[in-house]
């Protein structure tokens, strides 16, 4: 068994630094000095829901380098740029995993942390740290032309959005609108603008125009005028929901053109639905959660041929308490990624 040092949950108040496990390498495991990693709302989430049962080191969206390769291993050397997602490993069997969507394996995919390995049963634990040992099939080369901070979010935030909005067909003449400009929501505009759509943010800041404008936006609506929500009716041919609290979807529906789609990202708790809001229309109403390899593989292709990143604050680790307080109040523009070369 091997160590590394990372950031380890004390309860639901506290990070510490502190020394971690990391299994020795698999016959198709890489070792990655993690450099930089993300800071999502699920870690906020996770440590708030955390009361020491397990231990839990977040973090599921980073960029680093290989250190060493397990023997079998043949599409990476020690050297090589990787990023690294939220899931790291599936059953590999099930259709799911079969058509490249191992991220509705149905056994469930295995998390970068908060999981269980599937070869040993240990607690998976997650980025917050200065290594990780990952199977190879679930790391991907980075392009040198992506910067890796930015590009962190991309293993998350980033394929969240992007799955859904190449599963629906988005590109030019497609008119999409983006609800919540966070994390998620600011890669969503990034995305389907750099896909040809033409697209528009669905906000309750009015204020936040000049910066929809500046990721590429046409225009803001703003969700709390009701004569810009009527002449915005059955104009969209995909809403993009990526708002992370429970809020109710109808006045969202209503946006959405003949035939459709509110693709719901954001919060994934239980929410009711009119169904007359989907019957007037032909409307649809759908979800995704993360990516599969393919869909993965082919998100940083694109993000490395049209330079799409994140929008991204960089921390040192040391600082992650202040990022997650912050990220508590949405004080963030639009996401934290921490610098973890100061756990050397």
């Amino acid at each position: 068994m091997r160590s590394t040092t990372g950031w380890l949950a004390h309860g639901s108040t506290e990070l510490r630094r502190t020394s971690i496990p990391r299994r020795d390498l698999r016959r198709d495991d890489l070792a990655v000095r993690v450099d930089h990693c993300g800071v999502c709302h699920t870690d906020l989430h996770a440590l708030r829901s955390h009361h020491g049962d397990d231990p839990l080191v977040p973090g599921h969206e980073f960029t680093g380098v290989v250190t060493e390769t397990g023997p079998d291993v043949t599409g990476f050397q020690v050297g090589d740029p990787v990023a690294v997602g939220n899931i790291v490993d599936s059953c590999g069997t099930c259709v799911a995993c079969a058509a490249g969507q191992e991220n509705f394996c149905r056994e469930f995919p295995t998390l970068t942390y908060g999981g269980t390995d599937r070869h040993d049963g240990t607690p998976t634990l997650g980025a917050f740290s200065r290594e990780y040992v990952v199977r190879d099939r679930f790391a991907y080369h980075l392009s040198e032309g992506l910067d890796p901070a930015a590009a962190a979010p991309l293993m998350c935030a980033g394929i969240t959005v992007w799955e859904p909005l190449r599963a629906l067909g988005v590109g030019p003449g497609s008119r999409v609108a983006v609800s919540g400009l966070g994390g998620l929501g600011h890669l969503a505009v990034k995305f389907a603008v750099a896909l040809g759509a033409e697209v528009s943010v669905v906000s309750r800041s009015a204020d936040r125009a000049a910066d929809a404008a500046r990721l590429g936006a046409h225009d803001l609506v703003d969700s709390t005028d009701p004569d810009a929500m009527a002449a915005a009716r059955d104009r969209f041919d995909v809403l993009i929901d990526t708002i992370p609290v429970a809020h109710d979807v109808g006045p969202y529906l209503g946006l959405v053109a003949v035939d459709g789609t509110l693709s719901h990202l954001g919060y994934l708790g239980s929410m009711t639905v009119d169904a007359m809001d989907l019957l007037v229309g032909r409307k649809k109403l759908s979800s995704a959660g993360s990516g599969g390899r393919p869909a993965t593989a082919a998100m940083l292709d694109f993000c490395a041929a049209h330079g799409v990143t994140a929008d991204v604050e960089v921390l040192p680790s040391a600082r992650v308490a202040d990022a997650l307080e912050r990220l508590g109040r949405n004080d963030v523009r639009y996401r934290f990624v921490l610098d973890l070369s100061d756990l050397d």
